[in-house]
């Protein structure tokens, strides 16, 4: 099954284990990632930090607080990633919503789904060029999130969360199109 038709605990529980293996693989937490001013470390800290308050923001959502990322990225990205995972398999999930007032009210399986798996899919090629690992993501899903992000690319580029646009070829592959369209460089490197 491709990552598009699995549900949103299946598509989690996908998308979190190539990160996860990227966590796993990395030897130098402070090396420079494709985000500005940011560590390889940072990439952790953005999935681990973002998401609780959003949650939180609008449900009854707490999800479990492990180490301190600057202590220890590793098992901080584990219990968060449990917690979640945890969450979405939880058939009580189904039944709860979060009041968001730039969403409005969604199921938290689809908001989770939508805005943090999304993140960690595309984070998992920050790391993992950041950390000299296997960059490669989903080329059926990039292509999936970039069409899904085109018709809003005005509303996504006010919000401040991506940069301008990279240009890439016009037949580059999806992944390829996606990392520009959120702002990444593909040919990014650390400085030597």
């Amino acid at each position: 099954m491709s990552l598009s038709e699995l549900s949103p605990a299946e598509r989690h529980r996908r998308i979190a284990a190539g990160f996860t293996d990227r966590v796993l693989g990395a030897a130098d937490w402070d090396a420079p990632a494709p985000v500005d001013g940011w560590a390889a470390r940072d990439v952790v800290r953005h999935l681990v930090e973002w998401l609780p308050g959003f949650l939180a923001g609008g449900s009854d959502v707490k999800l479990p607080v492990g180490p301190g990322v600057d202590d220890d990225p590793v098992a901080a990205w584990q219990v968060h990633c449990d917690g979640v995972q945890a969450l979405l398999d939880d058939p009580a999930t189904a039944g709860r919503t979060l009041n968001n007032p730039h969403i409005g009210e969604v199921p938290v399986d689809r908001a989770i789904d939508q805005f943090y798996t999304s993140d960690v899919f595309m984070h998992t090629w920050d790391l993992a060029r950041a950390t000299g690992q296997d960059e490669r993501i989903d080329a059926e899903f990039a292509g999936r999130l970039l069409a899904g992000m085109l018709p809003m690319e005005q509303m996504i580029r006010g919000s401040g969360q991506y940069g301008p646009a990279v240009p890439v070829p016009a037949d580059a592959d999806a992944q390829t199109r996606l990392l520009g369209f959120i702002g990444r460089d593909p040919a990014w490197t650390p400085k030597a």
